[in-house]
């Protein structure tokens, strides 16, 4: 985190709020919609809330194992993220 940026702890993460994450439109013109979506809840959400995320992902119809435009998969990329394990565990769990 930048040492400018404020923490934010107990933040509400409702069920209408971790939904409208389906809702996202992609982050660039040649980005995946799904892997998009996908990157911006692993982003934004706490693990717990991930968790709550992604079976609504999967019922939804969205590809758990979509692309980015590098040909990764979401769980490819977090591998190489030092703290993401928690996220990775979650990511195999909702397969």
């Amino acid at each position: 985190m930048r040492p400018d940026k404020k923490a934010i702890v107990d933040e509400v993460w409702d069920d209408a709020r971790i939904e409208g994450f389906l809702h996202k439109p992609p982050m660039g013109d040649r980005e995946n919609p799904d892997f998009s979506i996908l990157l911006y809840a692993y982003r934004s959400m706490r693990v717990e809330d991930f968790a709550r995320f992604l079976p609504l992902f999967k019922a939804a119809g969205y590809d758990l194992d979509a692309r980015g435009r590098d040909g990764q998969t979401l769980r490819e990329l977090l591998l190489s993220h030092r703290k993401a394990a928690p996220f990775v565990e979650v990511l195999d769990t909702a397969r």
